[in-house]
C-alpha cells in the first residue's frame, strides 16, 4: 500500500476553488477506473493547515500511472507520504503546448478552463479505447465551440480538434487568436480560411490549420489538425464524415450569458439537443463518447437523459460520474453527463 497527497491547484475563480477538491476526487475516481491506477480510496485531508486529497494505492504508482495523474484538471503537485514526511513526486508534462493556449483568450461567459479539461478527460475515459487520450490519437469534436476553449485544450494535449459554431464574431475572434498564437510562438503551421458550400451554395466559412509544437515533427508530417466551421451545428452530418470523431465534448447553452446564437439555434438546450443529436451521433465513432456540460436550472437531468437515450446513446454511470454537480453562480447549477455510442 502506498499513500499520496494531491495538492489542488488554486483557481482565480473563488467559487470554483471551493468545488475543486470534490470535482478532482471524482475525476480521479473516473480516471483510476479507466486506466487501472489501483486506487483504494480518495479522501480530503488537512496537513499543517493545507488542504490535500489523500490517495491510497495498491502499490507505488508507475511512470505510466503518474502520466495519467498529470492529466487531472486541478492537480498542482503530488507528494508521496513516507512516515511523517512528504516526498515530492515529479509529474510528467502531458501538454505539447503551454497552458497559455487555453488561458490567454478571455471573454464573458467563458467556461472555467479546469472544468473544460475535466469534461474532456472524463469523456475520453468513457470510450472503448481510453488510451487514445494518452497516445494522442483521440479526435475531438465540439459542435457548439464558441471561442474554442475545448478546441484549445485538445490542441494542448496534442490531439486533432474540430469545432462548429454559428456565431460569426466568435469565428473571427478565434481565427485571429489561433493565427496570432502560432505566429508569436513560432510554431510551424499552415492555416487557410475559405467558404463552406453545400449543394453549390455558400453556407458558412471554415478555418483549417495543420500544426505541430515541434518543427521536426512538422517536417516529418507528424502534425495536428484543427478545423473550425462557422455553420449551423444541425448541418454537422453534411459537413463532417460519419464516425470521424472519437469524442463529442461541448457546453450546452446555459441560458444566461452564452450559448447558441441566431436562427434555428436560438432555443432551449433540450430542443437544440433533440434536433442536433442525430447528426452528432452520426459523426461520433462507435465506441466513442459524448460529454455535455449543462445548467440544471434550464435542463432537467431526467429529461436530458431521456433525449440522449432516445437517440441511441447509453448513459455512463460508473463510479465518479455522478459527482460533478457544482454551483457556478446564482443562475448556473452546473453538471455534466457522459453517454456512449455502442
Amino acid at each position: 500500500m502506498a499513500r499520496y497527497l494531491l495538492l489542488v491547484a488554486p483557481s482565480a475563480n473563488r467559487v470554483y476553488s471551493t468545488s475543486a477538491p470534490t470535482l478532482l476526487a471524482n475525476e480521479l475516481t473516473v480516471l483510476a477506473d479507466a486506466y487501472g491506477l489501483g486506487v483504494a480510496s480518495v479522501q480530503p485531508v488537512i496537513v499543517a493547515g493545507v488542504d490535500y486529497l489523500q490517495v491510497d494505492t495498491a502499490a507505488d504508482l508507475t511512470p505510466e500511472q503518474l502520466r495519467v495523474v498529470a492529466y487531472l484538471s486541478s492537480v498542482h503537485a503530488l507528494y508521496q507520504q513516507v512516515g511523517d514526511l512528504l516526498a515530492p513526486v515529479e509529474l510528467p508534462r502531458v501538454e505539447v503546448f503551454g497552458s497559455d493556449l487555453v488561458t490567454i483568450l478571455k471573454y464573458q461567459g467563458k467556461t472555467n478552463e479546469a472544468f473544460t479539461r475535466l469534461l474532456l478527460n472524463v469523456t475520453a475515459a468513457a470510450t472503448a479505447r481510453p488510451e487514445r487520450l494518452l497516445d494522442r490519437s483521440l479526435s475531438v469534436l465540439d459542435p457548439l465551440c464558441g471561442r474554442g476553449t475545448t478546441l484549445n485544450q485538445a490542441l494542448a494535449y496534442g490531439l486533432d480538434a474540430t469545432g462548429i459554431d454559428l456565431d460569426t464574431k466568435d469565428f473571427e475572434v478565434y481565427d485571429a487568436f489561433v493565427r496570432t498564437y502560432l505566429k508569436q510562438g513560432r510554431y510551424k503551421h499552415h492555416a487557410t480560411t475559405g467558404a463552406i458550400r453545400i449543394d453549390s451554395k455558400v453556407v458558412g466559412r471554415r478555418l483549417d490549420v495543420e500544426l505541430a509544437a515541434d518543427k521536426d515533427d512538422y517536417k516529418a508530417g507528424r502534425t495536428q489538425h484543427l478545423t473550425v466551421l462557422r455553420a449551423d451545428t444541425l448541418a454537422a452530418p453534411r459537413l463532417l464524415r460519419a464516425e470521424s470523431a472519437h469524442v463529442v465534448v461541448t457546453d450546452t447553452p446555459y441560458g444566461v450569458q452564452h450559448g447558441s446564437h441566431g436562427g434555428r439555434l436560438d432555443r432551449s438546450p433540450l430542443g437544440l439537443l433533440d434536433a442536433a443529436l442525430p447528426g452528432w451521433v452520426r459523426v461520433l465513432r462507435t465506441g466513442g463518447a459524448l460529454g455535455l456540460a449543462y445548467n440544471r436550472h434550464v435542463a432537467d437531468p431526467e429529461a436530458l437523459a431521456e433525449v440522449l437515450t432516445r437517440h441511441g446513446l447509453t448513459l455512463v454511470d460508473r463510479p465518479g460520474y455522478d459527482g460533478f454537480r457544482h454551483r457556478v453562480d446564482a443562475a448556473i447549477d452546473r453538471d455534466l453527463v457522459v453517454a456512449r455510442k455502442g
